[in-house]
């Protein structure tokens, strides 16, 4: 069937076929609101469309509210108090895969760790209270003119100043005052920054803007900027079909689809069938939507079952990884390969086994899915699911008869993958069906060298209280805790001090951890080794000690801290 031979009113037929799902995600994505009654009314929308007649998760709809928390983040209690009504109705204890930041709102909002497996004492989120009375930044949220000039007009004010925040998307550079503006479409306190300090208007001002949605800032921003692929992103997040429309047009911007699916924008999908015709591109992506019916218009429409994107990704790939079991069951149905790779050697198993989807695993698994394939890195679907955490979908594999102790071609195991990540659930559950603690990859480094490297102590816990060799050494002869000393892993090189690791331990090049301190300026550990009996005047193979490394390697603190405790500075090589 050829594109031509599509129904003409194709856009038409499918938006009002799903007008419940659009009008709700525009709802939520554009939400206003701060009222119960109104959270309330679109609670209850929800619940009526999407969770009893469409039978759509109530975990997904939690999922969903949460992640739009960073693109309208004004409105961050309301959607708190929206996930909170779904979690209390349906007695959801537990919601995996929600962001760092979500987490930490749900529970400082209503006291529930949403995902147990969250490690709230490791992650330290600063400038969560950003918003609150008598800042400027609640002044711009509010376009409080007024009150911003009142804290532009203070003593030591930095018109320069960045916020580097959580609750904002992509921060990690800061937000300068007028992308502040631009987010929040704070346009009098946008004016008055151009006017009295010439703010300069940025690309990420324009690409801002189409979050925020005042287009007198909009068109100013225009004027020094080019819209780019996030403009396009944010007016998809911002379910402004408008914007969308618009880039499309005049700026020949695509509509990305993987965006469309994973930000519930199903116009902005629909808009894109329209103007291309393209239903395999289409229909690949359609499981992010996580509507059978839309999934199956595009087969009867003549779809290729086992279509690739540019991954080498099938549907069945995006079925498996947001675990849209009857979607799988359909394109099964209809001759979809279960073993089909994409470019990276990964089936649809590997990608259920990523993100923990346990149920359209089980469909694959009982469809002839081969748990021990392995891609090009040489890894199965149990390091994937060890990578990531997902313990329950690992129980599954190794069910099935998942190899525990299959080495990739670094030689690491599916339990070194969980003590580089610090999945904690899914080593202790390898360990349980028989895991070596103590394998080696290729360049002899145990599980627990890996946990020391990254400073995972709970991990190096679990290791060592299985058996673990504390002083194993790699193929540098390196221990655990020359890794710790190196990549300033505190916490876990004070757990194998207190296992017995020897502090005075050399590698290859008759280095101590003191010297891998010493050179990485890493002052904390480096007081740890010392107050622990490290030798400050130990000289390595090219007779250099500790305070040798800090002189080569401008590490000054730690260079203090040697002296304090009377280290030898006139020792000669």
């Amino acid at each position: 069937m050829s594109n031509q031979d599509i129904h003409p009113n194709k856009y038409s037929e499918l938006r009002n076929t799903h007008k419940y799902y659009i009008d709700i995600y525009n709802s939520l994505y554009q939400l206003k609101s701060e009222k119960e009654e109104e959270l309330k009314s679109i609670f209850k929308m929800i619940k009526t469309e999407l969770i009893e007649s469409n039978k759509h998760p109530p975990k997904d709809i939690i999922k969903d509210i949460l992640k739009i928390i960073p693109y309208n983040n004004r409105y961050t209690k309301s959607y708190l108090f929206l996930a909170k009504l779904f979690s209390d109705e349906y007695h959801v204890e537990e919601v995996k895969g929600i962001s760092d930041i979500s987490n930490i709102l749900f529970y400082k909002e209503h006291g529930i760790k949403i995902d147990k497996s969250f490690d709230f004492e490791k992650d330290d989120f600063e400038n969560l209270d950003i918003h609150t009375e008598n800042t400027i930044y609640r002044a711009i949220m509010n376009n409080d003119l007024e009150k911003f000039i009142t804290f532009t007009g203070i003593d030591g004010f930095d018109k320069d100043q960045k916020l580097k925040s959580d609750l904002y998307p992509d921060s990690y550079e800061g937000y300068s005052l007028l992308e502040l503006c631009c987010y929040h479409g704070a346009v009098d306190c946008f004016k008055f920054l151009r006017t009295k300090f010439n703010s300069e208007i940025t690309q990420r001002c324009l690409e801002l803007s189409f979050l925020g949605g005042n287009k007198e800032i909009m068109s100013e921003c225009f004027k020094y900027q080019k819209p780019n692929e996030k403009c396009m992103e944010y007016a998809i997040i911002s379910h402004n079909i408008d914007f969308v429309t618009f880039l499309m047009n005049e700026y020949n911007i695509d509509i990305d689809l993987e965006i469309c699916g994973f930000y519930n924008n199903l116009e902005s999908f629909l808009v894109y069938f329209d103007q291309t015709n393209d239903i395999n591109k289409c229909f690949v992506y359609s499981p992010i939507i996580g509507i059978t019916s839309l999934t199956e218009y595009f087969i009867s429409h003549g779809a290729n079952i086992n279509e690739k994107n540019n991954n080498g990704e099938t549907a069945l790939h995006i079925a498996a990884l947001y675990n849209s079991k009857e979607i799988a069951e359909v394109l099964i149905s209809h001759g979809a390969n279960i073993n089909e790779k994409d470019k990276n050697g990964d089936t649809a198993l590997y990608y259920a086994a990523y993100n923990n989807s346990k149920e359209t695993a089980e469909l694959l698994i009982s469809h002839g899915a081969n748990v021990n394939e392995k891609d090009q890195n040489g890894e199965t679907a149990l390091y994937y699911a060890a990578y990531n955490n997902s313990k329950e979908t690992a129980e599954l594999l190794i069910s099935h008869g998942a190899n525990i102790n299959e080495k990739d071609q670094d030689g690491e195991t599916a339990l070194h993958k969980t003590a580089r990540n610090n999945s904690k659930e899914t080593a202790e559950l390898l360990i349980s069906h028989g895991a070596n603690v103590n394998e080696k990859d290729q360049d002899g480094r145990t599980a627990l060298h890996k946990a020391a490297r990254n400073n995972n102590k709970e991990i190096a816990e679990i290791l060592i209280s299985h058996g673990a060799n504390i002083n194993e050494k790699d193929q540098d002869r390196e221990t655990a805790l020359h890794k710790t000393a190196r990549n300033n892993s505190k916490e876990t090189a004070e757990l194998l001090i207190s296992h017995g690791a020897n502090i005075n331990e050399k590698d290859q090049d008759g280095r101590t951890a003191l010297h891998k301190a010493a050179r990485n300026n890493n002052k904390e550990i480096a007081e740890i080794l010392i107050s622990h009996g490290a030798n400050i005047n130990e000289k390595d193979q090219d007779r250099e000690t500790a305070l040798h490394k800090t002189a080569r390697n401008n590490s000054k603190e730690t260079a203090e801290l040697l002296i304090s405790h009377g280290v030898n500075i006139n020792e000669k090589k």
